[in-house]
């Protein structure tokens, strides 16, 4: 069973970049990273679970939240079983448990539906504070 571990959260100061990380594991027999499209979401204290950034299953295309574009960028490395959210120019309101989700529907993205999501990680938090 397909399973995901995000790291890369910590505490920054507003303007500053990080990078979480995703690995994947515990494919089944015969599938592969490039079976799934991927997923980062983020939940606020108090808010609703929000789409960040999704990246299809190939990597051919990506799509961003209007709060993420410019400054954050999904990518996968299928040979690595790791997927990334590269994320610059930190605000302390992106400040959140950030995780990253697996689906087996569809082949490109198209919004952010968290039921398509079959498999999801444990989450990292970021937190942007001075």
């Amino acid at each position: 069973q397909l399973q995901l571990v995000e790291s890369g959260g910590g505490l920054v100061q507003p303007g500053e970049s990080l990078r979480l990380s995703c690995a994947a594991s515990g494919f089944t027999l015969g599938s592969t990273l490039d079976y799934y499209r991927i997923a980062w979401f983020r939940q606020a204290p108090g808010k609703a679970r929000e789409g960040v950034a999704c990246i299809s299953k190939r990597g051919e295309t990506s799509d961003y939240a209007e709060s993420a574009k410019g400054r954050f960028t999904i990518s996968r490395d299928n040979a690595k079983n790791t997927l990334y959210l590269q994320m610059n120019s930190l605000k302390p309101e992106d400040t959140a448990v950030y995780y990253c989700a697996a689906a087996s529907v569809y082949h490109y993205c198209s919004g952010y539906d968290p039921y398509e999501y079959e498999t999801w990680g444990q989450g990292t938090q970021v937190t942007v504070s001075l």
